[in-house]
């Protein structure tokens, strides 16, 4: 394994979370160069078992989320358990978690008694809900976020909600909670003091989503109807042999389109040098570009919107994303030879460092693939590694 070059080189985060909001923040953190340690209970992360795998407890959604780690499996509700992390914890800069704030407390590491052990810890609580609301104790899962915030709203209609298709909660939560605890790993450099952050699902999925669909109810007392009508009547166009998004933007952009195209009277008719005009007139604008698109096919009409510069796409199938022709030059969707699970498919990490690249320097773990050499390094000798393996306390994949 090579050694971390990424931006958050040096950092060890102790990542206590499952399934997928806190385990994308975690794998992000070690993308960028973080050690993470994976703690799990013995019967491992519920995700390794969630989607399709070759072998029990490596699915391809759990090894999505859980490179650049290495996978502990501990007992909490055990003496020898608490005391593995707590040795863990006076060494760590960040610990991760989206274990239920009370609970976590009662097991003995609400962030109280973890400040205790360090204070320069960063505690990091993905939760559901804001623990200062009467909410606090729920259970959060993508569809009770979407559910709870209006995103399903805003997807469907009042009338009839319906969920995004991707647990869009879960990742957006978890890039939030990645800019949170590097923001207060910079005010500890600062001070040297460490803090709690917490990123609660329902209040950030809220804020994400007030951006645009407040619309008139940005305003108090409001002004119009809720929504951004663009999104509802924004749609893909059919063209002879496929199907394209095509989108001219700004007046001069839509005047461009429809001289180009031969409809210069659409220019007046939808008034769409205005945008506030242009607003108003888009659900008509869609109809027109709907029987414009068929006459062409999807190469045609790439070569053409290239020329006049109107963004624009094809739409590439999620089964052919690799070959899709731009991601297929950066090399965003790589081949990986994992030890137990052969060739794997990963998205690399998105984001570029010029000075500290990102980078995969380790395989998705195998439930407890490295308890006793994280064991060790802590400083339990071999008899005591032995001693909590025999007692259950720790779990080991061999």
């Amino acid at each position: 394994m090579s050694q971390p070059s990424g931006p958050l080189a040096g950092i060890k985060v102790l990542d206590i979370t499952s399934v997928l909001y806190g385990p994308y923040a975690s794998q992000t953190l070690g993308d960028w160069g973080a050690e993470v340690i994976k703690i799990e209970p013995l019967t491992g992360d519920t995700w390794r078992y969630s989607g399709q795998f070759r072998n029990r407890g490596m699915s391809g959604q759990f090894m999505a989320v859980n490179r650049n780690k290495r996978s502990l499996a501990l007992d909490l509700k055990q003496p020898d358990g608490k005391a593995v992390l707590q040795r863990l914890i006076a060494t760590a800069d960040v610990l991760l978690t989206n274990i239920r704030p009370a609970a976590l407390a009662r097991l003995g590491f609400g962030y109280d008694a973890c400040q205790q052990i360090n204070p320069r810890l960063v505690y990091a609580a993905a939760t559901g809900f804001g623990q200062d609301g009467p909410w606090a104790a729920r259970p959060a899962f993508d569809e009770v976020i979407q559910a709870s915030s209006g995103f399903a709203s805003a997807m469907g209609s009042d009338d009839e909600p319906a969920f995004v298709p991707s647990l869009v909660a879960d990742k957006i939560c978890g890039l939030t909670i990645v800019g949170a605890v590097s923001a207060a790993l910079l005010h500890r450099a600062r001070t040297g003091k460490g803090q709690m952050v917490e990123v609660p699902m329902l209040e950030t999925i809220t804020a994400f989503n007030s951006i645009e669909m407040l619309g008139g109810h940005a305003f108090d007392p409001p002004i119009g109807p809720a929504g951004y009508k663009r999104m509802k009547e924004r749609r893909p166009v059919r063209t002879r042999d496929g199907w394209l998004t095509m989108l001219p933007y700004s007046g001069d952009n839509w005047c461009t389109f429809f001289e180009t195209v031969g409809h210069p009277e659409c220019i007046e008719q939808f008034a769409v040098r205005d945008a506030v005009a242009r607003g108003k007139n888009i659900d008509r604008i869609y109809d027109k570009m709907a029987e414009i698109a068929i006459t062409r096919t999807t190469a045609e009409w790439e070569e053409l919107l290239l020329r006049i510069d109107v963004p624009h796409a094809a739409f590439a199938k999620i089964t052919e994303i690799a070959e899709q022709p731009h991601l297929k030059a950066v090399g965003m969707i790589t081949t990986l030879d994992h030890p137990s699970e052969g060739k794997i498919r990963q998205a690399r990490p998105s984001a570029r460092f010029s000075d500290t690249p990102a980078e995969i320097r380790r395989m998705p773990p195998r439930l407890g693939e490295h308890s006793r050499a994280i064991l060790r390094e802590a400083g339990f000798t071999e008899e005591d590694v032995a001693s909590m393996i025999e007692r259950k306390a720790v779990g080991t994949s061999s």
